[in-house]
């Protein structure tokens, strides 16, 4: 699972873009009480979602033209001038160039080759989110594409990651790891393949640890947003929910099984 010692390929940052930042932030902190911190005049409208004062996510508003309101995975990179180049050498695209973020890191945003969005932080002063894996916080993070070995192969040659297999029913799941260390302790994420309902599309999802899946699904329609599938166990895995907030960005929730802790 994931922590806040980031070392390359670790996820280390999470933002999501929405057209109405106030109205988002009303959304989680009413789903997952997080605290609004706003970053400052200079930053555009961007600022922190914490909880007891640590940043476990960020928020800000749209930049992209036609971009729709979405969360954006970070992993962490010691220099993202060369993953930009390995993005572009294995098919994929570069849609924000490396830049400086004052000297807090420096940042570039990404298209994998199946369409999936996500981006690379370097750190400078924040090395990234400050708590990780608690109760309303990032615990994993998931791709859906219709390739799973292709993109397992071009994220390889970014970041290194490892993979394993874990049969599913109806499917073969595959669990992410970071190139360092022990593959199970290194564990971040997985793939799965994309499935053929109306409106999917590849893409990344942040799962948020939740102590009642159930419960927080309830606050999450009474707030506004909709859930996408409710919650349902998952053998040797937890209880799993996906939503959307009023904006339409997707999100997933999970009580992790206790016997996998």
């Amino acid at each position: 699972m994931l922590g806040t010692d980031f070392r390359t390929g670790s996820p280390n940052w999470l933002d999501l873009g929405s057209p109405d930042t106030a109205a988002a932030a009303t959304f989680y902190g009413a789903v997952l009480g997080w605290e609004f911190v706003p970053a400052g005049p200079q930053a555009g409208g961007y600022g922190f979602f914490q909880v007891g004062g640590r940043t476990v996510a960020a928020i800000g508003p749209l930049t992209e033209e036609g971009a729709s309101s979405a969360w954006m995975t970070h992993f962490m990179t010691p220099d993202a001038e060369a993953t930009a180049r390995a993005v572009r050498e294995g098919g994929g695209r570069v849609r924000t160039e490396p830049g400086d973020v004052m000297d807090e890191g420096r940042l570039a945003q990404f298209t994998d080759p199946q369409g999936a969005e996500f981006a690379c932080w370097q750190p400078g002063k924040t090395a990234g989110l400050g708590l990780t894996t608690a109760e309303n916080t990032l615990l994993w993070v998931e791709l859906h594409v219709p390739d799973p070995a292709a993109a397992i192969g071009f994220y390889a040659g970014l970041f290194g990651w490892r993979s394993a297999e874990m049969p599913t029913p109806g499917m073969t799941y595959r669990v992410l790891s970071i190139a360092d260390g022990d593959q199970q302790d290194g564990s971040f994420g997985g793939v799965a393949p994309l499935g053929e309902g109306a409106g999917e599309e590849a893409r990344w999802v942040p799962y948020f640890h939740a102590a009642d899946v159930d419960a927080t699904t309830e606050r999450i329609t009474g707030a506004g947003g909709s859930v996408l599938m409710p919650g349902a166990d998952v053998p040797d895995v937890g209880r799993i929910a996906w939503a959307a907030d009023p904006a339409g960005a997707v999100f997933a929730l999970l009580k992790p099984d206790p016997r996998q802790a």
